[in-house]
């Protein structure tokens, strides 16, 4: 197995850094599917068992890296699968911001690493190089099987969000009234925020939203024969759904809400190269 790559353009170099950020926030450790076309990061604890899950899609050829090369386990299995801590990538990343190219490459070590080494600007003809070793566990073939993309579930009702920052400042003042929040939305695009304890209940409420299309026929697939003004929700563990937007780092030029009726909540961020799908199950 071989990869190595290389950055260059600092605007490249800067998303990448966002999107590590923003799955750094969201989990401790994730799985790093290298492709010839894609990069996947990846989190796959079991929504029915109380787990959240996340796929995170990069389409890297030309618009991160300016050269990618890749011999995955196989001619025919073209991929190599790796777990690591996002945040000793994250780490990593913050000291190539000012670079002139960042080269990231697999490497055999003490153990097997990213390595990546950030060649930083200087003011004499010596280049200043700073290089980081980070460890990772190759995923062996047998165990790839764990790892597919999820399949978007059928909601009852999908929605626009509304500004993730107004969305997490409410979601913040909630978490300290209750542990639990019930997210619901209709196809008239409403959607409210409530929390409802022994002693107090309060609810923030969105309109004109907006519902995506995902339907041929510009209706939204599963929920098409729904009365638009009836509320589907699901009640989810609020500090899940505070780590969600707080992490988030990618400015998507889309953010959606796809909610299966008292089962989970499926988020999805889009912007430009980049998407985002987050899963958070429902709490009883």
């Amino acid at each position: 197995m071989r990869f190595r790559a290389k950055m260059v353009d600092v605007g490249c170099l800067n998303n990448f850094t966002r999107v590590v950020n923003t799955i750094s926030k969201l989990t401790k450790t994730c799985t790093l599917r290298l492709t010839t076309d894609n990069l996947f990061f990846m989190l796959s604890d079991k929504v029915a068992n109380g787990g959240v899950s996340m796929w995170c899609e990069l389409s890297q050829q030309g618009n991160f890296f300016d050269e990618f090369q890749l011999e995955g386990v196989s001619a025919e299995a073209n991929e190599i699968y790796l777990e690591l801590q996002p945040e000793n990538l994250s780490r990593a990343l913050r000291t190539a911001q000012n670079a002139k190219s960042l080269k990231i490459k697999l490497t055999k070590k003490h153990c097997p690493c990213l390595t990546l080494a950030a060649e930083l600007p200087s003011l004499s003809s010596v280049s200043r190089v700073v290089t980081h070793d980070i460890p990772v566990d190759v995923i062996p073939r047998r165990l790839w099987q764990d790892f597919k993309e999820p399949i978007v579930p059928d909601f009852d009702v999908s929605i626009y969000l509304p500004p993730l920052k107004t969305m997490k400042n409410v979601v913040d003042r909630m978490k300290n009234l209750s542990q639990h929040l019930v997210l619901e939305a209709n196809l008239n695009g409403e959607m409210n925020l409530k929390i409802e304890t022994d002693l107090v209940s309060v609810s923030t409420h969105f309109k004109d939203l907006g519902n995506p299309s995902w339907g041929d026929d510009g209706s939204q697939g599963p929920s098409r024969d729904r009365a638009p003004e009836v509320m589907a929700h699901t009640r989810v563990d609020i500090k899940k759904l505070q780590q969600f937007l707080a992490g988030q780092q990618v400015n998507p030029s889309k953010a959606m809400c796809n909610i299966v009726n008292k089962r989970m909540v499926h988020f999805i961020l889009l912007h430009e190269d980049v998407s985002l799908q987050y899963f958070i199950p429902a709490v009883a």
